[in-house]
């Protein structure tokens, strides 16, 4: 599976997205970016556009693809393109799939998030270069990852 994660971050605050409203959600009660599913002959550029619109009614500007984060598990494998934004347009709406809130830039690790998210959302602060991220789950664990094909601490 092929997804898309965007994290808007403007005037000192990240979008972030709690998710909460799907039944039988496996980010059920995470707070995560805005992104999703590529549909048949997407690219990941126009994925995370078309799912950044349809989740909060906004069109992000200023965006960067930034890394391919490859989540792997007993169960399933899945490859994020992870992208980042400075601005926007539009007005930003409710969402079906959770609840939109913008977080001080300080306090997002500070959320229930995924343990690979705050290996992601590091790395995303401290370099400026593409990455491929490899997260390694052992039920919810994070179990082991690689950043550009070497070991990384977890």
């Amino acid at each position: 599976m092929q997804t898309t994660l965007c994290y808007l971050s403007t005037g000192g605050r990240t979008l972030m997205l709690h998710r909460v409203k799907k039944k039988n959600d496996v980010n059920r009660d995470k707070w995560i970016g805005i992104g999703g599913k590529l549909e048949h002959g997407e690219s990941p550029e126009e994925c995370m556009l078309r799912e950044f619109g349809e989740e909060t009614g906004l069109t992000p500007t200023g965006w960067r693809y930034r890394g391919l984060v490859t989540f792997v598990s007993q169960d399933w494998c899945e490859y994020m393109h992870l992208f980042t934004a400075t601005g926007f347009e539009g007005t930003l709406r409710e969402c079906d799939e959770g609840t939109l809130e913008w977080v001080p830039d300080g306090q997002v690790e500070r959320l229930p998030i995924w343990a690979g998210d705050r290996v992601f959302l590091r790395l995303l602060r401290e370099r400026e270069t593409f990455f491929s991220l490899k997260l390694v789950y052992d039920g919810e664990r994070l179990a082991a990852a690689k950043l550009d094909g070497q070991d990384f601490p977890v």
